[in-house]
C-alpha cells in the first residue's frame, strides 16, 4: 500500500471541438505548473449552442495529484 497523500484541484477546460478535448486542454495546462497529476473526474459538462449546433464545450473536472 502506498503512503501517498493526494490534493485535489477543480479545473474548467474549454474546447470548440469536443468534451474530450476540453478535458485534455485543462489537464495539459495544469500540468505546466502542477506536478504528479494522477487522476481526474469529470463533474460537469456544458456547452454553448449557436444556430442549432454545438459551438463550444466546457468541462469541469477534479484532478488529483500526489504531494511530495
Amino acid at each position: 500500500m502506498s503512503n501517498h497523500v493526494y490534493k485535489q484541484l477543480e479545473l474548467t477546460g474549454p474546447s470548440p471541438t469536443s468534451s474530450v478535448d476540453a478535458v485534455q486542454r485543462a489537464i495539459a495546462k495544469a500540468s505546466e505548473t502542477v506536478l504528479n497529476i494522477q487522476w481526474f473526474e469529470v463533474t460537469e459538462t456544458r456547452g454553448h449552442v449557436k444556430d442549432g449546433k454545438i459551438a463550444h464545450w466546457q468541462v469541469t473536472l477534479k484532478v488529483g495529484f500526489t504531494l511530495e
